[in-house]
């Protein structure tokens, strides 16, 4: 996240990808598509003062079984920044602020409820976190961080998917990484209180395992999930599919797959791209077009990339907005409500800045209007 514009410029990220997504150089660009239209989350805005949510991180918005949208954010603090001042300072997460307002209405995102809250009020974490001690499993767990939301008017029921993070410093040979221990699942059955089911994706003990932060978008029966290794490390993106109603039976998700001639659902899962993916986001627009976006971790560009289908070819990245633009950046959640029109995707981007020895500048989610 430090290099300089120069520096940047004068690299090109090989993002190789496998499959129906061919091989792609990515050169980053002189200029952005997206632009900054508002901060949502800070000490001096009302998400403080309604609900003390002001130095935060994630922001990942899904729609909520009523039709209006949630927003997932991780580690959240009622002070501007994870270390204080003052301490201690209200540690959660996974909080949520809901919304109905559009995201391209002039005022861009406004919030209008915490989960848990009737009306004003402190918004409380929405799952049980073990916040540096021994987690509901008996494990350690530094914290748990959300990976997406989603949920099913069929039944009322939400359902968030999640990392618990053994560490944030897992050495390994490509350097510092944080780790998962494992991802999981939790549900809700009144959009307020997430129970963690016992379903655990383990991570490997080397971190490499590649279904540990996931994205999950529904189109008809089926729930499509695209994950990637915790730690924004190299590593392949992964595709898997399952019944709505099936999410939670792990047998019951099929990878998509090479088997040496052609590609097919029901196999062990090959990479459809590969990279140092960022937290990815995936969201079915409302015209048919997939969007797919994360922070390029070789560039620090957020990324985009559409597709016809799921498993179908993905386009080469499209930068949206440059560490030079918004240094500290990472996150590039996409909204639901986004569209193909012009200035019509909408982007939440977090920021973490943090002077050399340490101490952090800023700590806040954005949001960011680009075209797909």
């Amino acid at each position: 996240m430090g290099m300089n514009r120069r520096s940047l410029l004068g690299r090109i990220a090989a993002v190789g990808a496998a499959g129906v997504a061919g091989s792609a150089l990515t050169l980053p660009g002189t200029a952005q598509a997206a632009t900054w239209k508002k901060r949502l989350t800070g000490a001096d805005l009302d998400t403080n003062s309604r609900w003390q949510v002001a130095g935060t991180d994630l922001g990942i918005p899904y729609v909520l079984e009523n039709g209006s949208i949630g927003y997932l954010f991780g580690d959240t603090f009622n002070t501007p920044w994870p270390e204080g001042p003052p301490l201690p300072n209200d540690w959660r997460s996974p909080v949520m602020l809901r919304s109905n307002v559009h995201p391209g209405a002039p005022g861009g995102v406004v919030f209008d409820s915490a989960a848990r809250v009737a009306g004003n009020g402190r918004a409380p974490e929405v799952m049980h976190n073990g916040h540096n001690g021994i987690g509901i499993d008996g494990l350690w767990e530094v914290t748990v961080i959300p990976n997406d939301g989603i949920s099913f008017p069929e039944t009322g029921r939400q359902l968030i998917s999640y990392m618990s993070i053994e560490n944030w410093n897992s050495a390994g040979p490509a350097g510092p990484h944080w780790k998962s221990r494992y991802a999981g699942l939790a549900y809700s059955d009144n959009g307020n209180d997430f129970v963690r089911t016992p379903l655990k994706w383990w991570n490997s003990p080397d971190n490499k395992d590649p279904f540990q932060m996931w994205t999950m978008q529904r189109d008809g029966d089926w729930v499509y999930v695209f994950s990637v290794r915790s730690g924004r490390q190299d590593g392949p993106m992964m595709l898997r599919r399952v019944r709505w109603d099936r999410l939670f039976y792990p047998e019951s998700y099929e990878g998509w797959g090479w088997n040496g001639s052609n590609w097919g659902w029901g196999r062990p899962c090959t990479p459809i791209l590969t990279g140092r993916f960022g937290e990815p986001s995936v969201r079915r627009l409302a015209d048919g077009t997939w969007v797919m976006a994360y922070l390029n971790c070789a560039t620090g560009c957020i990324v985009t990339r559409t597709a016809s289908g799921p498993d179908r070819v993905w386009t080469a990245e499209k930068i949206q907005v440059t560490s030079w633009q918004e240094p500290g950046l990472y996150g590039g959640f996409i909204h639901p409500w986004s569209s193909r029109n012009a200035n019509d995707l909408h982007l939440l981007v977090s920021k973490w800045t943090r002077t050399p020895d340490g101490r952090s500048t800023a700590y806040h989610v954005s949001q960011f209007v680009g075209t797909v």
